[in-house]
């Protein structure tokens, strides 16, 4: 019998859902690129209904406790006294979401002699402390592809709404004003702007596929540059280098994952490189661009928007300048937790442990860590070592709420 201890958000404060606006998904098979979604034996839920947040339970527990496994979820999940710290010490496996991660740092692996297996339902596992991971022999999996277009459609929406001058604009109207001039004060076309992405893997591809019947100029910078005929398709332009890229954009989107060599990108030093008034949208980890950077940027006009779903710590204290600083798009961790995408990475999520408990192999494209070293997706996206450091800091959330 296995002890798996998972962590998920809380349910909807109006209470869990009766009835959902929609009566169900349309059906995917697979990805761009031709990845089947996730293929678990059987699920046991319905598709398009709320399975993040914990009365949802990723539809696992009747799979868990038919197959005498115990279920423990919980949303309590940061500082010492946490239920996640407290069922942590005898768990064999942990599940997290990126959206409300339970940082698994060095000193909590620590405490847990029994976990053999860490899975995000989602993507991008950084809060979880790779190197130590690695160093224990824990295997780090992922639901890769889950989640990705989900976010590449709310990293667009965010380009257009800041651009546009969206939020304010639906501001005035709830305040029930009619303020034209002020909305447009601040509101360009996004057409004939220099857009580029900070990685082109599956979000930053996607993003340039959605974003090129804009008649934009599209760019990229990555490590490995893709192919010459998708290039030309795209008629986007590779930059060697970051700084070139930012040079040249009026918008900037990240979608790199978050690892040591990532961390800190967007500094005060490169954010001064780009053009003025230029605008930052960033999906993929908060940690990437620094904090105080961005908020100086915007206060004084070097970068005239910025917006995103990803924060550090998450949950963010509410003293958290990014909930303050002038003329942002922010949002709670919600661009990869649509109940499609929430379909998707719960079956994936059953897929692993179908194959954990059954001595079957994990798909090597869900691999972030295995056998004391990076695997699988994780060889591809990361890099050695560890970026949980300040994730105690999501404690003080719960004491200011």
């Amino acid at each position: 019998m296995a002890k798996v201890v998972c962590v998920l958000y809380d349910d909807p404060i109006s209470g869990y859902p009766a009835t959902y606006a929609r009566d169900g998904l349309p059906k995917i098979d697979r990805y761009p690129g031709g990845q089947t979604v996730p293929t678990p034996q059987e699920l046991d839920f319905q598709p398009g209904v709320l399975l993040g947040s914990i009365s949802g339970e990723l539809g696992l527990r009747k799979f868990l406790e038919t197959h005498d496994h115990r279920l423990v979820v919980t949303s309590d999940k940061d500082g010492p006294h946490s239920v996640f710290e407290r069922e942590l010490t005898d768990a064999d496996i942990v599940i997290s979401q990126p959206f409300w991660p339970a940082y698994l740092t060095a000193e909590r692996i620590a405490k847990a002699p029994k976990l053999k297996l860490a899975i995000t339902a989602g993507i991008g596992s950084d809060h979880v402390d790779l190197q130590a991971a690695s160093d224990r022999g824990i295997t780090v999996a992922e639901v890769t592809y889950s989640n990705s277009i989900s976010v590449s459609e709310h990293a667009v929406m965010m380009i257009l709404a800041l651009v546009r001058n969206y939020i304010p604009s639906y501001q005035w109207i709830v305040k029930g004003g009619w303020n034209i001039a002020d909305c447009v004060a601040r509101s360009y076309d996004v057409e004939g702007m220099h857009v580029g992405t900070v990685a082109a893997g599956r979000i930053g591809l996607a993003i340039l596929r959605r974003l090129k019947p804009f008649d934009v100029h599209l760019h990229y910078f990555d490590r490995q540059r893709l192919p010459e005929a998708l290039e030309k398709e795209l008629n986007v332009v590779w930059h060697p280098t970051l700084e070139d890229m930012v040079k040249v954009c009026d918008v900037v989107t990240i979608n790199a994952p978050l690892h040591p060599q990532t961390e800190n990108l967007f500094n005060q030093a490169l954010i001064a490189k780009m053009k003025r008034g230029a605008y930052i949208v960033n999906t993929a980890r908060a940690k990437i661009c620094n904090r105080d950077a961005i908020v100086q940027a915007l206060e004084s006009g070097q970068l005239a928007g910025y917006a995103g779903d990803v924060w550090f710590p998450q949950p963010p204290p509410n003293d958290h300048p990014w909930r303050t600083m002038p003329h942002h798009g922010m949002t709670p961790h919600i661009s990869g937790t649509s109940l499609s995408a929430q379909a998707r990475y719960a079956a994936g999520t059953r897929e692993i442990l179908e194959c954990w408990f059954e001595g079957r192999p994990i798909r090597d494209e869900y691999l972030i860590v295995d056998k004391g070293r990076l695997a699988g997706a994780g060889a591809h996206s990361y890099s050695a070592g560890n970026v949980t450091g300040g994730s105690e800091e999501a404690s003080k959330f719960k004491k200011t709420t």
